[in-house]
């Protein structure tokens, strides 16, 4: 009854970890929950008052398919104006999320039997996507040492004559790392001299930086222009997860291939998220919500690290944004609970932390980095203390 097609899929182990920490809160339990991929700050409210405005105006039927002119146009202006790239609106496809904006883009690049370069850890849905594209995941482990960055070498080493696309992904989910623009640069020389390998730039947190702007791997290899992909929206940056706007900025031919797709799926996104995402990037006023929330989110990553670096056989590096901790916990993992039960796994330990601790954090496994955890610090002061508390009395607890 079921295809083959949905069987070969894994479920998200995000949303399955954040789904058990709302079903034990809503039984009476209590749950500290540092699993969530999302702000927890309201959207900005002129963004909201751009939305009412929307809906009191009579916007409330279909756009085009690629979204609206206004949105495209607001699009190709800030790329401009923030990254120095030049696209025109035909070269922009708008989606419900930049979820579905780099799925559809596998969709439309890779045939049967193509692999795709995935750098772990990886935000989650990457491996999944491919293989719902017919393309075969090639996983590249990187290092906790260089701070789960991809290197030259490593590049070079694993692309082969069946390779269609590397996958990058900075600021990172889930490790919060930031390439540079050298490192950019050099990954681009290797790319240089393979012609066939196409890149899907996923800059969703691109605003949600602490140290350095935030580089497009464009702005540092400018010669991949005809086979670059970015993807980008406004769900982290202006805290709007639940509007669902991404979207993609890619050479005409698979902008044309993208909405040829999203014609059939699912057509255009809501046209009042579309007029809000507008106004975003448009209003002067964004870019005061958004370094307001970004002050707020570097002031809690200098407390997390810290925290976490405090416990004894846990290691963590600074990140340069998003709003992720990844400590490697690699010491844990062999060790036994007080019942007995060995940890074999970062899965086995995210279980034992939410069942007996009322943690909930995302296991390693599931970026395809075994000796980490994903933690987040999207969360006030109070929460994230009392889950540095009970992150520490878990771990405390093993032998």
């Amino acid at each position: 009854m079921i295809s083959k097609r949905a069987q070969s899929l894994a479920a998200s182990e995000t949303m399955k970890i954040s789904g058990m920490a709302k079903e034990m809160q809503q039984a009476g339990k209590s749950v500290i929950s540092l699993s969530q991929g999302e702000p927890d700050f309201k959207t900005p409210e002129h963004i909201c008052e751009a939305a009412k405005k929307a809906i009191d105006d009579g916007h409330h039927g279909y756009t085009i398919n690629a979204g609206t002119t206004g949105l495209r146009e607001a699009i190709v202006n800030k790329l401009k104006r923030d990254n120095g790239l030049d696209f025109t609106p035909a070269q922009i496809v708008v989606s419900n999320g930049a979820k579905q904006s780099v799925g559809f883009s596998l969709l439309a690049v890779v045939d049967e039997g193509d692999e795709v370069l995935i750098p772990a850890p990886y935000w989650v849905s990457y491996p999944e996507m491919t293989k719902l594209a017919g393309g075969v995941p090639v996983i590249v482990r990187t290092s906790f040492e260089n701070d789960y960055k991809l290197t030259p070498e490593q590049l070079e080493r694993h692309i082969t004559d069946k390779t269609k696309v590397l996958i990058l992904c900075s600021p990172s989910n889930p490790t919060g790392s930031c390439y540079s623009e050298s490192e950019l640069r050099e990954l681009g020389e290797v790319l240089k001299k393979h012609p066939h390998v196409l890149v899907l730039s996923d800059e969703i947190y691109e605003y949600i930086v602490f140290d350095d702007k935030h580089v497009s791997m464009l702005q540092a290899a400018p010669w991949l222009k005809d086979r670059f992909i970015l993807v980008n929206g406004f769900s982290k940056g202006f805290a709007m997860t639940g509007w669902r706007i991404g979207y993609i900025a890619a050479p005409q031919p698979i902008a044309s291939a993208v909405g040829k797709i999203q014609s059939q799926e699912t057509s255009a996104p809501s046209t009042i998220s579309q007029i809000a995402s507008e106004f975003a990037y448009n209003s002067e006023k964004s870019a005061e919500a958004v370094s307001h929330m970004v002050k707020a989110f570097k002031e809690r990553r200098d407390y997390f690290i810290a925290a976490l670096n405090e416990i004894p056989g846990v290691k963590c590096f600074t990140p340069g944004g998003a709003f992720y901790a990844f400590p490697n916990i690699s010491g844990y993992l062999g060790k036994s609970t007080p019942d007995g039960t060995e940890i074999k796994t970062s899965t086995d330990l995210c279980m034992y932390l939410i069942e007996h601790h009322g943690l909930a954090i995302v296991p390693g496994d599931a970026f395809g980095e075994p000796d980490g955890v994903r933690l987040s610090y999207s969360a006030s002061m109070d929460t994230l203390e009392e889950g540095i508390k009970r992150f520490k009395a878990g771990l405390k607890s093993l032998t």
